[in-house]
């Protein structure tokens, strides 16, 4: 056999397991994972079942987006005594596997990886409470981690505790002014930051950090030499957040401005562009329907399952539930004004299914049944699921009592704001129960209403404290409905709290039906008015009062010397002519009949009527006018004598068509 070249002679010798491994580490900080992926390969042909290099193998794969290939390089695994759960788990997330991926973090120990894991699924999955316990559990590690803390963020706001974000950044030692966040550059805190304060209303602050996020992102992609193009694509989110704090300040034009701007030039992504879609639908309201039917058409899939519903380009997984809910809403709500009921009920029932533990579809499919004018079916959705979930249910109340008190069913209005507690006492409420028990013909209930109210404000530390207002009213009420007794007591309070002169009036008008001594003692508190003091009011009362005189009268004033003159003083006006007219030539007068209708002027002759015989018929074909007065003659004496003669023949028979003629002439 001739001898091995030396090459063949070298890649028959085995490399070393510790020169692959440096291989794989170098590839690795050189972004070539595949290479690492590959090294990895030669390293288990080396040491077949090598936990490291399966371990290698499999994040090289996660780390070049090759999800599949990790997926299969963990099933060629399996046999082996490796947990590769946590790299399941991972790989399920990324394919938006969370349901699978929680199962198999399930039992696994609580590690910084895995918490972190665990809170990204919760956060997916739209349980932000559960997201929030995973971060609090990843306290007690320390890890001082800047996307850690922005992760923070953005749980608690989807979560709805914005409020709870500046407690929780001060005991992760993080400044959110924004003179601090200046400092840090850090685009994502700046973002989510202004997030948080959108949701506590400040939005004058959260227009600052979301301009100063805009700057700073900008600068950072510009230094990474990024386009405009693509700066603007990258920057689309804090682009949507301006927008919708301009919407939220009123500057509506300006708003959408920059929607119409993402949505024609596609310079966003898919998220972006669905939370710019759904913003300019709700700011322009029920005007051009089908234009925006068309823009949430791009958005939402079709789908052949009944009540089954997804979005295009992977936005089930890109927007948080809370946006897909408002996102399909929108749609609802177009179809409704768009008089498209049946539509609106198949997209009603797949929301109560996708969002079983929201309020909004079930207002939703009380809005489609009254659309449809089945006021009983909507009242019935509405009362069930209060009964069901009571503490939950304010809004759902809150359109009952609408829609109940639109239908004439008052008794049902008035139980359903009687079922909100916390709104139970507040002047709204209280006017509209009073109102309802009053159109129920129950002005006794009404007054207990009242009193309810104005016994609660008493017992009420409040500073906007309403006692006076709602014991004004009451009041007035009471007075109005007979209730002198009581309506004096409340006027009496009021004057003994206020002192106010128009709870004074009302005291004293009160008194003067139940306690003629009080209204006369408090009567002399009231101020006198100017102008009575030379009025006898006992000559006043004797008098008959004015007579009643039919016709003009005469009446005489006497009218100062001085307004005399000024009346007789009148400004002279030059007369205004016609353009081009000449005062000097005025020419021949205008007709003074030029303003009648032409019938109605003197020299008017109607056009004469043409009096020839107007015979119509065949050519040689007599009328029967003619016809009549040949046969009669012409004078009056000769019509009235001539009824004892026969008539002339044929005169009153009636003719035979051409047709009939034709098929007696073939016969």
């Amino acid at each position: 056999m001739p001898p091995k070249s030396k090459a063949a002679a070298a890649a028959a010798e085995p490399v070393a397991v510790e020169d692959l491994f440096t291989s794989i580490h170098r590839h690795i900080e050189a972004g070539a994972f595949e290479q690492a992926a590959k090294v990895a390969d030669q390293v288990l042909k080396a040491a077949p079942g090598d936990e490291d290099a399966v371990r290698c193998k499999v994040v090289a794969y996660i780390k070049a987006d090759e999800i599949d290939k990790a997926f299969a390089a963990i099933r060629a695994a399996e046999r082996l005594p490796i947990d590769l759960s946590y790299y399941k788990a991972y790989c399920c997330y990324r394919q938006n596997k969370l349901q699978e991926a929680l199962e198999l973090l399930r039992g696994q120990e609580e590690t910084s990886a895995v918490l972190q894991l665990e809170s990204q699924i919760f956060y997916r999955l739209g349980r932000m409470n559960d997201c929030m316990s995973s971060y609090e559990k990843l306290q007690k590690f320390k890890i001082d981690s800047m996307d850690l803390k922005i992760n923070i963020i953005a749980a608690l706001v989807a979560a709805g505790r914005a409020s709870e974000v500046q407690a929780a950044m001060k005991a992760h030692k993080v400044d959110l002014t924004t003179r601090a966040l200046r400092d840090t550059r850090s685009f994502e805190l700046a973002y989510n930051s202004a997030c948080s304060l959108i949701e506590n209303k400040k939005y004058s602050e959260a227009k600052e950090q979301l301009d100063l996020a805009k700057r700073i992102g900008k600068e950072e992609l510009m230094v990474e030499d990024y386009g405009d193009v693509e700066i603007e694509y990258e920057l689309a989110p804090v682009s949507a957040q301006l927008a919708y704090v301009q919407q939220l300040q009123g500057q509506s034009q300006e708003a959408l401005q920059t929607y119409l701007n993402m949505i024609n030039g596609q310079s966003a992504d898919p998220s972006s562009l669905a939370v710019a879609t759904t913003n300019l639908i709700s700011l322009k309201g029920t005007k051009d329907t089908a234009d925006s039917l068309k823009k949430l058409d791009r958005l939402i899939g079709t789908t052949t399952a009944p009540n089954q519903l997804h979005l295009v380009e992977n936005l089930d997984f890109k927007l948080s539930p809370r946006q897909k809910e408002a996102l399909y809403s929108a749609r609802v709500l177009l179809l409704l004004h768009a008089n498209k009921t049946d539509q609106a009920h198949e997209l009603v029932s797949g929301l109560l299914g996708m969002f079983p533990d929201s309020v909004f579809p079930v207002l939703l499919q009380a809005a489609v049944h009254v659309k449809e004018k089945k006021v009983q079916k909507a009242e019935d959705v509405l009362s069930q699921y209060a009964e069901k979930n009571p503490e939950n249910s304010k809004g759902l109340l809150l359109a009952l009592a609408q829609i109940a008190a639109n239908a004439n069913h008052f008794q049902l209005a008035a139980d359903s704001l009687c079922r909100i507690p916390d709104i139970q006492h507040m002047p709204a409420t209280v006017a509209t129960l009073v109102a309802l028990k009053e159109r129920l013909g129950d002005s006794n209930a009404a007054a207990s209403v009242l009193d309810s109210a104005i016994h609660w404000w008493k017992n009420s530390m409040t500073e906007d404290n309403k006692l006076d207002m709602l014991t004004r009213e009451a009041a007035s009420f009471k007075l109005s409905h007979g209730h002198d007794e009581e309506a004096c007591l409340l006027y009496e309070e009021l004057v003994k709290s206020h002192g106010s002169i128009e709870a004074l009036a009302g005291l004293v008008m009160t008194s003067a039906r139940t306690n003629l001594e009080k209204a006369e003692q408090y009567e002399k508190k009231l101020k006198p008015l100017p102008g009575l003091k030379g009025v006898n009011v006992e000559s006043l009362e004797k008098t008959s009062g004015a007579r009643h005189v039919e016709g003009p009268q005469d009446m005489k004033v006497d009218v100062p010397e001085e307004v005399k003159k000024q009346k007789a003083k009148k400004r002279k006006r030059k007369p205004r002519y016609p353009k081009g007219f000449d005062p000097a030539n005025p020419g021949p007068p205008p007709d003074p009949e030029r303003w009648l209708p032409r019938r109605e002027r003197s020299s008017y002759r109607p056009k004469r009527k043409d009096k020839r015989a107007q015979v119509r018929g065949a050519q040689g074909a007599v009328s029967r006018e003619t016809a009549a007065t040949n046969a009669g003659g012409s004078s009056k004496g000769s019509q009235t004598t001539s009824s004892s003669k026969t008539p002339a023949a044929n005169t009153d028979q009636p003719k035979t068509s051409n047709k009939s003629r034709k098929k007696k002439s073939r016969s």
